[in-house]
């Protein structure tokens, strides 16, 4: 198998390693294998969905960093042609949660997703297509 180093931020290696531990795996790596490979097939499902969907893209980021609002309504603005809802809530002044609604070619809504994953600050991308 081919090594390679990965930087996390502290309170998240801590969190990854109570997450270990409670499931039970037996090392970080095989942990890691196992999210890569639920986050590949996540994406394959999504790529198998074709036409025109709907879908329900959920993002979480950190409350205090404010640029991260800045770049989401410009992903919006960029996105606008899919993104037909938008919500964004403060959770516990720890958090914000945004909520996308989607509707139209699956590329297009997978490309929304693949900017908003890319983008510094998001901690979490969740996303459920559903065929039209």
């Amino acid at each position: 198998m081919t090594v390679i180093s990965i930087t996390l931020p502290n309170d998240l290696l801590i969190r990854f390693d109570d997450f270990m531990k409670a499931r039970g795996y037996y090392s970080r790596s095989e942990a890691f294998r196992d999210a890569v490979r639920n986050l590949i097939a996540e994406a394959d499902i999504a790529k198998l969905e074709t036409g025109v969907v709907a879908a329900m893209i959920m993002i979480t980021s950190d409350y205090a960093r404010r640029d991260v609002d800045l770049r989401m309504t410009e992903v919006r603005h960029e996105f606008d042609d899919v993104v037909v809802e938008n919500v964004h809530r403060h959770i516990d002044d720890k958090y914000c949660l945004e909520i996308f609604i989607a509707q139209g070619k699956n590329e297009r809504i997978l490309d929304l997703i693949g900017r908003v994953r890319g983008m510094r600050g998001i901690q979490q991308v969740k996303a459920m297509f559903m065929s039209l």
